[in-house]
């Protein structure tokens, strides 16, 4: 410890190194408890380490980097489909993990600003600073929900089961402090103390592991209901890069059709991923008419994402059609991939040879409103692509509904990581809304997740087919669902509560 005080170039490297490690927690690989070492490691240089509020800042920084750098390098393969952003790869490698890590930072700042001693409120206070930066990156400038720690857990459902109760970000705010609790056994107290603190924690820990065991045998109990039609998650995995060539649509639709394997006398919903036939617009697919009536009887509904051009304005939209082509429902996306599907400050960068990353120079146009959309006798909350990672009003309606639906184009991750982060995330929404979620997604996992984040059936980033669903099991609101991220800010209450009560105890 002493070597790494004096010598700043090996304790900013070893504060890099932590953040690596950490997001090894992180899906695919949900290692979670490497972070046993690095939360309580990340404390100690800042209670040990730190020599003023700078070096606060700098060594949260410097993690942040090295935890968002490991696990979002795949962002440069979206870049890769054009020449024009061949050369900022190496700027947004960098760039957007140094910005993230702000957040890091700027917690780190907040945490040494409190004067901190190294005792248990210590901890608390960290936990808490974390958790109100790590809040508000998901939402400032859009907000980026990606990738907090709490997803370290995704695979471990009778754990995760208390997202039906807090959301994700207290859920978060109680992993923060969990991994953070080892730091106990350095401070200077009774052994007894020490013991009896580790204790409670087992006993939250197996009550929370027993209660979210019972929940999933409880709901195995529950009968399923029949839907009186068939669903179908199609899963085509057509290369992206096929777009880019300008390949006769056609061939796309025929392909689909082929995968989606059509039975005319069987009432079917087909689930078509976002962006599919990206590279014309719906008023287009009208030229394809034919196929589609050769192919598809009266008894098929069909959605799928589209670009739509209404209004001089261009908007990444979910349709549903039926065989003739006609829209039934539509969804305009409320959340815009910055630099992907918009450029901001448009008039000025335009000017300067950029566009967004997707096909076209346009931007496309957000919307606000997300309805319902009723299908035989079921309500189904609409979600495209990465609006699928934001926690909390979903619904913006106060009707009930039996479904998420979430299409997406994963492509743009490559053959990385990307897709199975994206992917966690429909398992936390599931079990926080208590709704079943139904995933078409190109190049990425399709799946059928039910309410209790359990996966009924996937095809994963290798396979394309489809999934077939005839049934499922209802469940009720959630309290989260309910509540929405209010309790969050109970949790906050509650830590914040006890920084002053510990404050005032002097202990």
């Amino acid at each position: 410890m002493t070597l790494l005080y004096k010598n700043k170039i090996l304790l900013y490297s070893f504060i890099f190194l932590l953040g690596l490690l950490s997001s090894f927690g992180l899906p695919p690989y949900n290692f979670f408890y490497v972070n046993f070492f690095s939360y309580p490691a990340l404390l100690w240089i800042l209670l040990f380490c730190s020599k003023n509020k700078a070096s606060s800042f700098y060594i949260g920084w410097i993690f942040g980097f090295g935890y968002f750098i490991s696990n979002l390098y795949w962002i440069t393969n979206s870049l890769t489909f054009e020449d024009i952003f061949r050369p900022l790869i190496p700027f947004a490698l960098i760039l957007v993990p140094l910005f993230l890590a702000l957040f890091y930072g700027l917690s780190t700042l907040l945490f040494s600003l409190t004067n901190p001693k190294k005792n248990i409120l210590s901890i608390l206070i960290l936990t808490t600073s974390l958790s109100i930066f790590e809040y508000i990156r998901s939402f400032i400038f859009g907000g980026f929900p990606w990738n907090l720690i709490a997803f370290s857990f995704v695979n471990y459902l009778e754990f995760i089961q208390l997202i039906s109760i807090t959301g994700t970000y207290a859920f978060n705010s109680i992993v923060i402090l969990l991994f953070t609790l080892p730091i106990i056994l350095f401070f200077n107290y009774k052994r007894n103390i020490k013991i009896g603190i580790f204790i409670f924690s087992a006993l939250i820990i197996f009550i929370n592991y027993f209660w979210g065991h019972t929940n999933l045998k409880k709901h195995e109990l529950v009968k399923k209901n029949d839907l009186g039609f068939t669903i179908k998650i199609i899963s085509p995995k057509i290369s992206i890069n096929r777009y880019f060539q300008k390949e006769n649509p056609s061939e796309f639709i025929s392909e689909l059709i082929n995968i989606s394997e059509p039975v005319s006398s069987s009432e079917t919903l087909f689930i078509f991923p976002e962006g599919i036939l990206s590279n014309i617009y719906f008023e287009d697919l009208k030229d394809f008419k034919k196929l589609f009536l050769n192919n598809f009887s009266e008894k098929h509904k069909i959605i799928l994402g589209m670009n739509i051009y209404e209004n001089q304005k261009i908007y990444n939209s979910l349709l549903v059609i039926d065989n003739e082509l006609n829209i039934l429902e539509k969804y305009y996306k409320n959340k815009l991939v910055p630099f992907g599907e918009f450029l901001p400050f448009e008039k000025i960068l335009g000017q300067m040879g950029f566009k967004k990353i997707t096909q076209g120079y346009q931007s496309f146009s957000a919307d606000n409103n997300r309805d319902l959309i009723s299908l035989g006798g079921f309500n189904f909350i609409p979600l495209i692509c990465y609006e699928i990672i934001y926690s909390g009003n979903l619904n913006k309606s106060e009707d009930n509904y039996d479904f998420i639906i979430n299409i997406s184009e994963d492509g743009w991750f490559g053959n990385s990581i990307g897709p199975y982060q994206h992917y966690s995330h429909s398992i936390f929404r599931s079990i926080e809304e208590g709704k079943s979620v139904i995933r078409s997604s190109n190049n990425g996992i399709s799946a059928f997740i039910n309410s209790k984040g359990q996966v009924i059936d996937n095809n994963l980033t290798t396979n394309k087919g489809f999934i077939k669903i005839n049934s499922f099991k209802k469940s009720n609101k959630t309290i989260f669902s309910s509540q929405g991220n209010k309790i969050f800010f109970y949790f906050l209450s509650i830590y914040i509560s006890l920084i002053f009560f510990f404050k005032i105890r002097g202990n």
